[in-house]
């Protein structure tokens, strides 16, 4: 089924919705009578990222900036393009997957409505249009299709910065949206839920994306249980706090992360 136009767009609801659910994500959402994000004050798109290399290194200076505030010190250039990377993929999973979970709406968003902020990071995103289906596996097909279709040419981009090759891009796309799915439960106060949605969007052999996402439950001596997983790759925040590995990170072990939960 075509996309349908937005006019009025219901996703501007499904927007505010989201961001007052989601602390995390720092978005504008523009609509149609709002101005263009300026590239000379620091605004790139999707689409200037992926084919315009001075948008690309404008972006890795700014993060590698915010970073070397924060933490005192300068990470690795490949440390660097991850961490933005990570944070655009987030972002734009929630972007996608934020009005799936919450209307059965798939927004389309072209690579040049969606907009990041080279120096502070945050995004603008004018949404357009929408697709809707009958059936919950057909809708779940577009969810994935409509993160592959935007992300695709930014992994590209992404690659000789990040070092990492395209199985390993691919897994974090896999992650984040998972990621972005379960991140969305919980603010819902419906984290079961929202695993059990993950687990359907993500069941594995949904290429590209190269794993499932891979669910398990973590007993405490309490009684209570904790869903968790491990990342199909490392987003490398070790690398800038060797003392705090991500919850789901490959290095950290369960009992670490039963005692942080």
């Amino acid at each position: 089924m075509p996309a349908a136009p937005c006019a009025p767009c219901p996703l501007h609801a499904d927007y505010r919705l989201l961001l007052n659910l989601c602390p995390a994500l720092r978005v504008d959402v523009l609509g149609d009578g709002d101005p263009t994000p300026s590239r000379a004050q620091g605004w790139y798109s999707a689409a200037e990222l992926a084919a315009d290399p001075i948008a690309l290194a404008d972006a890795l200076a700014g993060e590698e900036a915010r970073i070397t505030a924060e933490h005192g010190s300068a990470p690795r250039p490949h440390v660097t393009a991850s961490r933005l990377l990570h944070h655009y993929l987030w972002s734009v999973c929630v972007l996608i997957a934020g009005p799936w979970y919450l209307a059965r709406r798939v927004p389309v968003i072209d690579r040049t409505d969606l907009w990041l902020h080279a120096p502070t990071g945050a995004l603008a995103l004018r949404p357009r249009a929408h697709t809707t289906l009958p059936g919950d596996d057909e809708l779940r097909a577009e969810l994935r299709a409509g993160v592959v279709a935007h992300v695709e040419p930014l992994l590209t981009a992404f690659s000789g910065a990040t070092r990492r090759g395209t199985r390993a891009l691919w897994g974090m796309v896999t992650d984040d949206l998972a990621s972005a799915v379960w991140y969305l439960g919980r603010m819902l106060g419906e984290e079961t839920a929202a695993v059990a949605a993950a687990e359907a969007v993500l069941p594995g052999a949904t290429q590209p994306l190269p794993g499932a996402a891979g669910f398990r439950l973590l007993h405490g001596e309490d009684g209570r249980s904790h869903p968790t997983r491990t990342r199909l790759g490392c987003c490398l925040y070790y690398a800038i706090r060797p003392d705090s590995a991500c919850i789901t990170c490959p290095r950290t072990s369960d009992e670490e992360r039963l005692r942080r939960l």
